[in-house]
């Protein structure tokens, strides 16, 4: 029974691990090295490069925040922003080749399973006990 309590409770672990999967989501072009390639009409670095930028970032400052100030909205932001970048590939055209989009696939859906599972801790929690967190 101790295994259910360890997920009832939202540990800043957690949070950590926000920001490591949105540094990893900025800088997966490079880690990847899909960096020089063209990806159907657009060539990173373009507006798929951008966008993975700035997603990674936003992921990093929401999970930040989430660790100072913890608030149900952020969740739910990176579950959107996770959403995206797992749509991101075919939106910007790279859905056919290269393995930049499994890097997205698999990184947007841990983004989403672990905003999930925070947003699931924290749903019965006042505004009390969420600014307790961390503490």
């Amino acid at each position: 029974m101790s295994g259910a309590r360890f997920f009832d409770t939202h540990r800043t672990w957690e949070d950590w691990g926000g920001m490591l999967l949105g540094l990893l989501i900025a800088l997966s072009p490079w880690l990847n090295g899909d960096v020089n390639h063209g990806f159907g009409s657009l060539s990173l670095p373009g507006l798929a490069m951008i966008n993975t930028a700035i997603v990674g970032i936003l992921i990093i400052g929401l999970s930040q925040l989430e660790y100072v100030a913890l608030r149900r909205w952020e969740e739910v932001c990176e579950i959107a922003l996770a959403i995206w970048l797992i749509m991101s590939p075919y939106v910007f055209g790279y859905s056919t080749g290269g393995m930049l989009r499994f890097w997205h696939a698999a990184l947007g859906g841990a983004v989403l399973l672990l905003a999930a599972l925070k947003l699931w801790q924290d749903w019965d929690l006042s505004d009390r006990e969420l600014a307790q967190h961390g503490q």
